[in-house]
């Protein structure tokens, strides 16, 4: 009965180490960015938000992921004032910044899961365009469009 206790709590404790050490991180998606004035569709599992996912009509998530782009108060300098938001938002690190979009990370902090944010100035409807996914998991309970309203008042609040 010891023994097995001892090895329950040795496994504990390499699963809480794996956990801190990025286990459940996932892998960065190589396909990130605008393309044709498009950011990468929705999951096709409800675990993503994007303001373009009326551009998928025929996707799964496409309800599910609709979110309202932010108003970008400052025409095309909204990008670097709202990256710098970001960068001032426990949890989240900026990955790569350009004029017109800049992509962001979430961690969580117990589990370390990662999701990726990306945010693009559309210049003709002259708002900023956005997307939010989780790496691992099928479902995200809300997690990316609670962060992104929370991204949204934040932005909303500032002067």
């Amino acid at each position: 009965m010891k023994t097995a206790l001892y090895l329950l709590a040795g496994l504990l404790l390499l699963a809480a180490l794996a956990i801190q050490l990025g286990a459940l991180r996932g892998k960065r998606p190589a396909d990130l960015g605008v393309s044709n004035g498009r950011l990468k569709p929705p999951s096709l599992t409800p675990n993503s938000v994007s303001s373009q996912a009326s551009l998928y009509p025929d996707h799964p998530q496409r309800t599910y992921a609709a979110i309202a782009p932010l108003p970008a108060k400052l025409g095309a300098a909204s990008i670097q004032a709202l990256a710098a938001e970001l960068a001032a938002m426990p949890g989240i690190s900026i990955v790569e910044q350009r004029p017109d979009y800049v992509r962001a990370e979430a961690e969580t902090r117990w589990m370390r899961f990662t999701d990726d944010l990306e945010f693009w100035f559309d210049p003709a409807r002259k708002v900023i365009e956005l997307r939010s996914a989780s790496r691992l998991g099928r479902k995200d309970f809300g997690v990316n469009r609670e962060r992104i309203e929370a991204i949204r008042a934040a932005w909303l609040a500032r002067p």
